[in-house]
């Protein structure tokens, strides 16, 4: 009978490259520390042998699990992916592992989800948005879990946040659309209640309809989930109005392009018969046709920084630093003078 083979140690590693422990502690955990020469013959040793770092151990001495949760709205679409792609190669340069959940824009999932993480033993967490009850926020200070907040950048709120201004940002759009001498406008908004970027950008287009003469109260409104399907519908029954609008400002690109779908559907002409624009500049927003005009949001150097950001928090115990980034008007061919 064959005897049992047992794991490969860190014995077994420091005896095949001729060092000691520490040094190949040293290799797997911080190898800027290690000249090249030892460091490829301990690397050469933990390849031949199949060694696997004893992750338990790691956590015990360092008292982290080097791990890092992200509770995002959705992943159904592409809202969230470039900012989350980017944030976790920056974590994982760092020697952190990503732990990624969807509250599917439920606020009590998310709640369990946040305890959940830190019940795992998650380091830090990602965050998105401020809409949330001061209790949670709480309960984070309690437990000592640092977090950050990323998609919007309200640097008076609680907990430190890296993104850009919802309302600035959809206000430079709407002054576009005006300027362009646009006066019936509509508004396709993600739901309100618990999303404070969906909030704000409404609140966007009223500033601009104020800033140029035009009645906030006359903007036309409809909330519903970020889907494609959900966009066509809102967009189907803003044109069966009495008095349709001459330009629909979409609270992201996934709904704008659902307007874009059904105004085809429709026989209407985008830009000839009714404009329409989106809201972050994911790739969508350049191969519909006609191609959206929306607002690019930096979504990787939003995922980086926010990285960056939150591992300082979590390594030096600082109470973190808000940064805001800039949004851009992206021209295309789906916004032009009303006809």
């Amino acid at each position: 009978m064959s005897k049992l083979r047992s794991a490969p140690t860190l014995d077994d590693v420091a005896k095949r490259a001729g060092v000691s422990t520490a040094t190949v502690s040293r290799c797997l955990n911080d190898p800027q520390r290690v000249i090249a020469a030892t460091r490829e013959r301990v690397m050469s040793a933990v390849d031949a042998l199949g060694y696997t770092p004893n992750f338990a151990a790691r956590v015990m001495a360092a008292k982290r699990s080097f791990t890092i949760g992200a509770i995002i709205p959705t992943m159904e679409n592409a809202i969230f992916a470039r900012g989350l792609q980017a944030f976790q190669e920056e974590i994982h340069l760092r020697g952190y592992t990503l732990l990624v959940s969807s509250s599917a824009y439920k606020p009590e999932v998310e709640e369990e989800q946040i305890r959940t993480l830190v019940a795992r033993g998650a380091d830090g967490l990602l965050l998105i948005g401020h809409d949330r009850d001061d209790r949670i926020y709480d309960y984070l200070d309690r437990q000592k879990v640092p977090a950050m907040v990323a998609w919007s950048f309200i640097p008076e709120k609680r907990m430190p946040s890296i993104g850009f201004d919802n309302r600035q940002a959809m206000k430079a759009l709407a002054e576009e659309v005006i300027g362009l001498g646009h006066k019936r406008l509509a508004t396709i908004s993600g739901i309100t209640q618990g999303n404070d970027r969906a909030r704000l950008r409404i609140e966007g287009i009223r500033d601009a309809m104020r800033s140029n003469g035009l009645s906030p109260d006359t903007l036309m409104t409809i909330e519903t989930p970020y889907e494609i399907e959900n966009g066509a519908e809102a967009f189907r029954q803003l044109m069966a109005s009495d008095h349709p609008p001459s330009a629909v400002l979409c609270g992201n690109d996934v709904l704008a392009v659902g307007a874009v779908r059904q105004a085809e559907l429709m026989g209407l002409r985008v830009p000839g018969d009714v404009s329409i624009t989106g809201f972050d500049d994911i790739e969508l927003a350049r191969i519909v046709h006609p191609a959206l005009t929306t607002l690019h949001v930096p979504h990787r150097e939003m995922g980086r920084k926010a990285a960056a950001g939150l591992i300082e928090m979590i390594e030096s115990n600082a109470s973190g630093q808000s940064i805001q980034l800039e949004t851009s008007i992206v021209t295309r061919t789906s916004l032009a003078a009303p006809g």
